[in-house]
């Protein structure tokens, strides 16, 4: 089968390797689109901060079961999307059903060799029935299950005002499941283009491009009191530290991005609002659930998200082009 490898910063290419069976509880599936992540960017790039070459990379993945290892139930030709965590089942977190941030985590296409190839076998617990949704749909529900479940995690109410720090897909995820709550989004980032895309397509209450007067501007549109949610999407430790600054009394911030650097914050403005800090790692099945549910329903603006595709055997020499700003990239998809 092929297979897109990461040999190294920089360098991809396709690969034949043999075709996967199969073993007890698993599934084999033959993926049919591939999402690409910023994780896949930055795994090309160099930039991630967890990660061994060389990799085969992907783990936005829908496809359809092509074989089942013994005690599976599902039915050949299903068409399913992927939850690419892969958890241990017996930690602590696993334990408490927070499968998210299971202590021993393997994360396809990260830790462990992902989807983009012809055919990748997954545990059959790892595998959500994408029914009534195209596969274009089903390999963009990973990256929308993360924003569900950040704003799972902050939890805002009908009224709120919450604050997106960063407009790429997670970003945008936050807001779209932040607005079917009822909540008023306002979008913060660097980038005109991505702040157009969140007005016109995503429809938030408020954009903001970043600058020297970020927090007056932050402050004139709330009458000074800022924001009931932060949720920074940035990948960046300086925007990760700015953004307490962000957040009302009595309000949340939520942390989607991870870095390697140390976040610091004022302890005594932390404390005078009452500050709940979160992490949010991943999603859930539930996650998974809900984001399927919603594009049935119509809620997702999909056909707006896809901007770019390619095949397979394109996908290396694409990769150069879409990690280039002026490229103007939302997700683009893998066709295999």
């Amino acid at each position: 089968m092929r297979a897109l490898l990461c040999v190294e910063p920089g360098r991809l290419t396709i690969v034949e390797r043999p075709r996967p069976s199969p073993g007890p509880g698993e599934v084999l599936l033959r993926v049919r689109r591939a999402g690409v992540c910023g994780t896949d960017l930055h795994i090309f790039e160099g930039t991630h901060p967890y990660l061994e070459y060389p990799r085969v990379i992907g783990h936005e993945l829908a496809g359809d079961v092509a074989e089942i290892g013994p005690g599976c139930a599902s039915k050949i030709g299903e068409e399913v999307v992927v939850i690419p965590y892969l958890s241990c089942g017996s930690c602590v977190a696993c334990r408490r059903g927070k499968t998210n941030c299971c202590q021993r985590i393997k994360v396809l296409g990260v830790h462990t060799d992902g989807g983009m190839a012809d055919y990748v076998c997954v545990p059959e617990s790892n595998v959500v029935s994408c029914e009534g949704v195209t596969l274009d749909q089903g390999a963009m529900v990973e990256f929308l299950a993360i924003g569900a479940h950040a704003i799972r995690r902050a939890n805002p109410s009908k009224g709120d005002r919450v604050l997106v720090v960063g407009a790429g897909p997670i970003g945008a995820a936050c807001m779209i499941f932040a607005k079917l709550r009822g909540a008023r989004a306002v979008a913060l980032d660097m980038r005109q283009d991505r702040l157009d895309f969140c007005r016109d397509v995503l429809k938030v209450d408020h954009t903001v491009i970043s600058g020297d007067d970020t927090l007056e501007r932050l402050a004139s549109l709330t009458d000074g009191d800022l924001f009931d949610v932060v949720i920074d999407a940035t990948g960046k430790a300086s925007s990760m530290s700015a953004g307490f600054d962000y957040v009302a009394h009595g309000g949340a911030y939520v942390l989607v991005s991870v870095v390697r650097e140390t976040i610091s914050f004022s302890d005594p403005k932390f404390h005078a609002r009452e500050t709940s800090l979160l992490g949010s790692r991943n999603a859930t099945r539930e996650d998974f659930v809900e984001v399927l549910r919603a594009m049935r329903d119509g809620l997702i603006p999909t056909d707006a998200l896809a901007t770019h595709r390619a095949p397979l055997e394109q996908s290396p020499e694409r990769f150069a082009e879409w990690i280039r700003p002026e490229t103007g990239v939302i997700k683009a998809l893998i066709e295999v």
